[in-house]
């Protein structure tokens, strides 16, 4: 299944958003202006460019295969007229630039209408060449690659708020890039242990703070989180903080490790908060306390009972990713049985949504689900704990920067949905 989506990214604007699969693809949406006729069309994103960004490899020094699938999207801030985006697969880093072009030149004095070069002695006379209209192209070339830095697999992009380098993560090391250079990269942070039998814990995702260049995080499968200043060192494999929930005795379990694993971290856009999502929970972290989450939120708690079997089918190593709402006041996380969840951060509710094609009739609107667990009371629409469907999971959502417009990646399908009236929390 190549067409799986394993990535999606607004663009700074929220004009623009970005899907990348299985297939190594990248799928472009844009959004379509509001028009006096129709005024419900605004919000509507139609496929604006598509291309292939990475191809499968094959390493020969090591005798493995290095897949296509995309791993990680990230736009850069626009700066002119085209767009940059940075797109990963396990190995590489590509950046490309979209651009658009509705003109063409006309009336070359040494080549003919179809590009051939004339033969110089028939041309007697010299004309300007002129800039003709022509339908709209869409352009995707490739302008940098940046490969050979990873020996494991990258699993975080992050671009600095300096709009100049960036940073990608793998398994037990973190690079700095310029974007403008390719052939070397800085490592801020290794570690790799000497004996790699003494390895504990392994980098699960990274972020750069939104304003503050110096600053970034790292999250590991321990549950932990590492705030690291630039500033302080070359190499940041000493943090400035650590972000630390202490296990309580009575709840562990052969399976406490495993769940606490942070599969995604990201800033808020105030960075002040961090919200980190585990196999259960999402939680809100303060910059300012590090030794406790500020908020915790239970996405499918339900599941607890279900840890062995989900063990066993290896959902349990799902990576669930989780987004901040324009104003931080709301979280968004996916679940299973393409179910995701949303958390008002102010007035504590939350609800439920599937994002189906029965539920998902254009301009229809989202009942709210409920799951109830076994043996619980049912009420009419409720579904039982044991009737999910946990090959149907939301692994990757992403929140318009600004207005509440969602999208939604469940397997191969891209769901959009849009807030009209404010009506889905409140």
């Amino acid at each position: 299944m190549t067409d799986i989506i394993s990535t999606v990214e607004f663009n700074h604007n929220g004009e623009l958003l970005a899907t990348g699969d299985k297939g190594g693809r990248v799928v472009i949406f844009q959004r379509e202006p509001e028009t006096k006729t129709e005024p419900f069309s605004q919000g509507e994103y139609n496929v604006y460019s598509t291309f292939q960004s990475h191809e499968p490899e094959f390493d020969y020094l090591k005798s493995l295969e290095i897949e296509e699938k995309i791993n990680k999207i990230r736009w850069l801030p626009q700066q002119n007229a085209a767009h940059f985006l940075l797109s990963t697969n396990d190995k590489t880093i590509k950046l490309w630039k979209v651009s658009e072009r509705d003109k063409r030149p006309e009336g070359y004095n040494l080549k003919d209408e179809e590009g051939r070069i004339k033969d110089i002695s028939t041309v007697t006379s010299l004309q300007v060449p002129v800039l003709k209209p022509m339908d709209l192209m869409v352009e995707v070339s490739p302008r940098r690659v940046f490969a050979n830095a990873h020996t494991y697999h990258v699993n975080s992009i992050s671009v600095n708020s300096d709009y100049e380098t960036y940073m990608s993560a793998d398994d037990l090391r973190i690079n700095l890039w310029h974007l403008d250079i390719t052939d070397r990269s800085f490592n801020i942070v290794d570690i790799k242990p000497a004996n790699m039998e003494d390895l504990t814990e392994v980098i699960t995702a990274a972020e750069f703070h939104p304003h503050h260049c110096n600053l970034f995080v790292y999250s590991s499968s321990k549950g932990t989180l590492r705030l690291c200043d630039m500033r302080e060192a070359a190499l940041c494999d000493k943090h400035s903080k650590l972000f630390e929930e202490p296990e309580d005795p009575s709840a562990h379990s052969f399976f406490s490790e495993i769940i606490s694993s942070v599969s995604d971290v990201k800033f808020s856009h105030s960075g002040r908060y961090l919200l980190t999502r585990d196999y259960l929970t999402a939680k809100v972290w303060d910059l300012n306390m590090e030794r406790k989450p500020l908020e915790t939120y239970q996405v499918h708690d339900y599941l607890r009972s279900k840890l062995c079997s989900l063990y066993e089918n290896d959902c349990i190593f799902d990576k669930f990713e989780c987004a901040w709402n324009g104003s931080d006041s709301v979280i968004m996380t996916g679940a299973y049985n393409n179910f995701f969840r949303m958390f008002d951060r102010n007035t504590k509710r939350d609800v439920t949504l599937e994002a189906s094609r029965e539920s998902s009739k254009p301009r229809a609107v989202l009942k709210p689900r409920r799951v109830c667990s076994a043996g619980g009371k049912r009420r009419k629409d409720d579904i039982s704990v044991d009737s999910l469907d946990f090959t149907k999971k939301i692994l990757h959502t992403a929140w318009h920067p600004t207005e509440n417009i969602i999208a939604i990646a469940a397997t191969n399908n891209l769901y959009i949905f849009q807030d009209k009236l404010n009506s889905e929390m409140h």
